[in-house]
């Protein structure tokens, strides 16, 4: 089972951290499929060298659409050798005519029902061409994620956790309505099923991967529940609307929430509208960044630059409310028109998109023709973007948003962790290290309060997404 490393991945410029973090759970859930006796491996082309010297039975390969060519050329490979291979994923599932040119068997849409139902196939000689998720979709009586195919000693984040499929919103530039399709687009887990998940991992550190963690009240709200007295830190992502919607955000941070990833993506009423990501109108940003602050969440922040109603000022002014709002890090993106969602038919009919190379839709560079920017001006108001916010400067100034000395500190130092240490952070990845970073990490994730006077009651911690 492969994971292909993202072609920036293999870039002389590509930052190691970012591909250290979280180990490939999706092939770890799938894998619990196979029987006892059968021999398999998960290889993550990001953080070991693949050896495609063997001859396998089985070749399964996750696609994403920046490692669709390595995919296309590791599945060739093997098939000339005589493996059957299977590719799966979200750009398999947006165009699988051309996939299909590179498997024995194409999987579209979530495979918890459709793995099962090919390896049963596969068995008796019968394999299929396509398998394709439709109705009765579930995660409810998964067996157990595979944690024992996983290196954990490689990531930073092995903790890394899934308990929901999908998200309750509709946005046009999300992959997930294109994934989903021909059934459920939100799901969770069994509440004790989630908790047991996380009785089995280890140490005090969780990231939930989930695209919305808090889009399901009920589950979320029984979950942190459970949750409560299991002295957990986690990291997760939320909507802005989600955050200032009831207490159940109060109760995250109870069960131990340290850093959300926040989508505000855009100020724009414009932008918003013509996205359909209308949860964010007439939401009040600042709310939510005081919110958290005051519960001692971190916030890393999601914004998009190039959509139709961006000008020439959009990067100094999102990078200027990020710095006064104290979000301790940002993660900016180019728009990126991906295949199967609305924005790539809107812009495709427009004739607007200019390059078809997958290597490129890796929301650093521009594949379309903006409104109101030129190509050029975007990619370098994107750039000045990272350059400005995690300059020396606004850490600083950013930092000095919030109450207390210790929170001021831990911002400080962590957004500077981030970005400003690339050369340490590279030791102690190729030295294969970064287990002995877990008790710092822990460490870091001490409490701190938005409040000189109680600077113990609450705890705080980010890591960066990897979106």
């Amino acid at each position: 089972m492969i994971l292909p490393a993202l072609t920036e991945a293999k870039s002389p410029f590509w930052r190691p951290v970012k591909y250290s973090l979280f180990p490939p759970l999706g092939l770890a859930t799938l894998a619990a499929y196979l029987d006892p006796e059968d021999e398999v491996e998960i290889v993550d082309d990001h953080v070991e060298r693949l050896d495609i010297g063997d001859r396998p039975d089985l070749v399964v390969i996750q696609v994403y659409i920046t490692n669709a060519y390595r995919a296309y050329r590791l599945a060739d490979h093997y098939r000339a050798k005589g493996s059957h291979v299977a590719l799966g994923g979200l750009h398999v599932t947006s165009l699988p005519d051309e996939a299909a040119q590179h498997a024995g068997t194409i999987f579209t849409g979530p495979g918890e029902q459709t793995f099962p139902a090919f390896l049963d196939d596969l068995r008796a000689g019968t394999p299929r061409a396509c398998y394709v998720s439709t109705g009765g979709r579930t995660i409810e009586g998964l067996p157990p994620v595979r944690r024992d195919l996983i290196k954990r000693n490689r990531y930073l984040v092995p903790n890394s956790i899934v308990v929901t499929r999908g998200c309750p919103q509709h946005c046009d530039f999300c992959y997930k309505d294109a994934f989903f399709g021909g059934g459920k687009s939100f799901y969770t887990q069994r509440v004790d099923e989630a908790l047991s998940e996380i009785d089995r991992l280890p140490g005090r550190h969780l990231y939930f991967l989930d695209d919305h963690l808090l889009g399901n009240r009920r589950f979320a709200e029984n979950l942190f529940e459970g949750m409560r007295g299991m002295s957990r830190l986690f990291q997760g992502a939320a909507t802005v609307d989600s955050v200032l919607r009831g207490d159940l955000i109060e109760k995250a941070a109870g069960a131990g929430l340290r850093s959300l990833f926040v989508g505000f993506e855009t100020f724009s009423p414009e932008n918003l509208r013509s996205s359909n990501k209308k949860q964010n109108l007439a939401k009040d940003y600042a709310a939510v960044s005081r919110r958290l602050s005051d519960l001692g969440i971190m916030i890393n922040g999601s914004f998009v630059f190039g959509m139709d109603d961006d000008e020439e000022d959009v990067f100094d002014r999102t990078v200027g409310w990020a710095v006064e709002h104290g979000l301790t890090t940002s993660t900016f993106h180019i728009q990126t028109p991906y295949p199967g969602t609305r924005l790539y038919e809107d812009l495709s009919a427009q004739g607007r998109i200019f390059s078809n190379n997958w290597d490129l839709f890796d929301t650093r560079h521009v594949v379309y023709q903006p409104a109101k920017l030129t190509p050029a001006t975007l990619k370098e108001g994107y750039d000045r973007a990272y350059r400005d916010f995690y300059s020396w400067k606004n850490i600083g100034q950013a930092a000095l948003t919030h109450a207390s000395l210790k929170h001021r500190s831990k911002h400080f130092f962590y957004s500077a962790g981030w970005k400003k240490f690339e050369p340490l952070w590279d030791v102690v990845i190729k030295a294969r290290r970064l287990a002995l970073m877990t008790p710092l990490l822990e460490a870091v994730l001490s409490k701190v309060s938005s409040s000189p006077k109680d600077d113990g009651l609450r705890d705080k911690s980010l890591l960066p997404s990897k979106r």
